[in-house]
């Protein structure tokens, strides 16, 4: 009987010493996996709106180092707001792009040097037939470096009379971005033969291909 105990005693021990070496493996795995991920991750973001967000979409999405475009509204007071709600032009919030980029293949300074040439910046509230001022043209920045680069872009622009008129682009401080709805992102793409997409965006788009193919993807 006593023989039996012992046994039983050390066989749990035995269990239970291995239960916690699997434990500690799997902990360490995780933090393992969760340090490479964070550590390959080099993504930052920067917000721009520059009249109706299917127009500058379209563009930045063929830019080497642009991770990915996001359609959305920010700049307002009103939370969640739908399309309709922008189209009214009384929310605040101006029509937008989030943009995810690798910094090491596209700087923040090319990604704003580009802004300039691919919208008409010297129009206040307006692009074109779209007035209002969910289509004006702002940087929206999310930290002091952010803000002394869109500066320093800006000034040199204008400097070098990109546009023959003064910029009115308006530089201020990210607030909350909403995403805009599902069939506003990729629009361009996968509304090829849209009235507006046709007549509009693509002039747009083959002018921005021609000035900037070494860019391209």
């Amino acid at each position: 009987m006593k023989k039996y105990i012992y046994l039983l005693l050390v066989t749990i021990l035995i269990n239970d010493s291995c239960a916690q070496k699997n434990t500690k493996k799997t902990i360490e795995n995780m933090n393992t996996t969760h340090i490479n991920t964070d550590s390959s991750t080099n993504i930052k973001t920067i917000i721009l709106g520059g009249g109706c967000f299917w127009c500058t979409e379209a563009v930045y999405q063929d830019l080497k180092g642009i991770i990915k475009t996001e359609s959305g509204y920010t700049g307002g007071t009103m939370k969640n707001p739908s399309y309709k709600d922008i189209c009214t032009g009384t929310t605040g919030h101006a029509e937008v792009i989030k943009i995810s980029y690798d910094p090491n293949i596209i700087t923040l300074k090319d990604i704003i040097d580009i802004f300039w040439h691919v919208h008409d910046p010297t129009t206040l509230n307006r692009q074109g037939n779209d007035a209002g001022t969910q289509y004006r043209s702002v940087i929206f920045y999310a930290n002091e470096e952010e803000k002394k680069i869109a500066e320093k872009s800006k000034f040199e622009a204008q400097t070098q009379k990109i546009w023959p008129d003064p910029i009115v682009t308006t530089l201020e401080p990210l607030g909350v971005f909403y995403k805009a709805e599902d069939y506003h992102q990729n629009y361009f793409n996968t509304n090829p033969n849209q009235g507006y997409c046709v007549y509009v965006i693509n002039p747009k788009v083959e002018k921005f291909r021609k000035e900037f193919k070494d860019k391209l993807k």
